[in-house]
């Protein structure tokens, strides 16, 4: 059996690739291919060949280059989103920018990673955002505290004892890198249950995006934590 048709019958992650460098692009193949579990099923070298392969191919992952030609990561990452939204895009920059951060996830990103990171955190990266999690390279993470720590625009200590128990765990987790599957298997609930949790204790407190997670733990001292 070919490893396609092993990925295709295991369940295993189907990962179409989006970088305009070849020697990247096969770098990242064969480290993607290497893994048990994955295999990479496209290749583009712009945004608008990510949006036509995504629409022949439906990956379950896209590595998302965010600097390419005829559209950029960006502008590709809100098209597939809008018309894929099951499809997961993990952005890969070489760009440690807060700001253009925001703008990804916005549009609809469920990662950023940095290319210079370690290949183990790509691999990592994959993982979560295909369980539906969200996952920021530890450099980025470090920068978006830094970046507002002196911002305390989110809700304040009145919203947060609104929060169960639970929905505190859940938050303090989620803010720590935990995915989904992996939050629920570490308190026993089904992941439904943890996505229900989440959704419910974001609008309790007016957040949006995983960046606002990650400054309210802050503002919460949960980072320190762990």
């Amino acid at each position: 059996m070919s490893k396609r048709d092993k990925v295709k019958d295991e369940g295993g992650l189907r990962i179409l690739l989006a970088e305009d460098h070849l020697m990247v692009r096969e770098g990242l193949k064969a480290l993607v291919n290497a893994q048990p579990d994955m295999l990479v099923v496209g290749e583009a070298g712009d945004g608008r060949a990510a949006v036509q392969l995504t629409e022949e191919l439906r990956p379950d992952v896209i590595v998302m280059d965010v600097s390419m030609p005829q559209m950029n990561g960006l502008k590709a990452t809100e098209k597939v989103k809008q018309l894929f939204p099951d499809v997961k895009v993990l952005t890969l920059t070489r760009h440690a920018d807060s700001g253009f951060l925001q703008q990804l996830f916005r549009a609809g990103a469920s990662g950023y990673v940095l290319k210079q990171s370690a290949a183990t955190e790509l691999i990592r990266a994959i993982h979560a955002v295909a369980e539906g999690g969200n996952y920021l390279d530890p450099a980025i993470t470090g920068k978006v505290i830094s970046g507002y720590a002196n911002k305390p625009t989110i809700p304040q200590t009145g919203a947060h004892d609104e929060l169960s128990e639970r929905e505190a765990e859940i938050l303090r987790l989620i803010a720590w890198g935990y995915s989904n599957k992996e939050i629920a298997a570490r308190l026993d609930l089904s992941v439904k249950t943890v996505e229900a949790h989440k959704a419910n204790t974001m609008k309790k407190l007016g957040l949006t995006s995983r960046i606002g997670i990650v400054r309210y733990a802050l503002l919460q001292g949960w980072l320190q934590d762990n």
